[in-house]
């Protein structure tokens, strides 16, 4: 079984919406990442040296790669990302081995066989 990583970077109020949108779409678990920092193409701004941007979670996301487009479109959907800028970001990538992921397998294998 292959799987890829969705990292999605979230304000902090959508974090739950955007977990339970991915469980929705086939997402056996996250973990979670709080209070990190970004920065897009406009730079953040600041109030006497405090800044003014919301608070970002970083959300992590080991997937079966056969799954992973349609969490990523349908979390990337329920966060409204398109909408407007700072809304988020999601992304995937390869991972190329992983353990503790044994008692998932199952799952994820008749998740996979209904989709294909």
């Amino acid at each position: 079984m292959h799987f890829k990583l969705i990292i999605a970077l979230v304000e902090d109020k959508k974090t739950e919406d955007i977990m339970q949108a991915a469980r929705t779409a086939g997402a056996t678990g996250a973990t979670v990442l709080n209070q990190v920092r970004g920065e897009g193409i406009n730079i953040a701004k600041t109030f006497f040296g405090l800044e003014l941007e919301t608070q970002r979670d970083m959300l992590m996301f080991l997937v079966e790669e056969h799954l992973s487009r349609h969490i990523l479109e349908h979390i990337a959907a329920i966060g409204k990302f398109e909408d407007y800028p700072g809304a988020g970001i999601a992304f995937q990538i390869d991972v190329e081995d992983a353990v503790g992921v044994g008692r998932q397998i199952t799952k994820l294998h008749e998740a996979v066989e209904d989709k294909l």
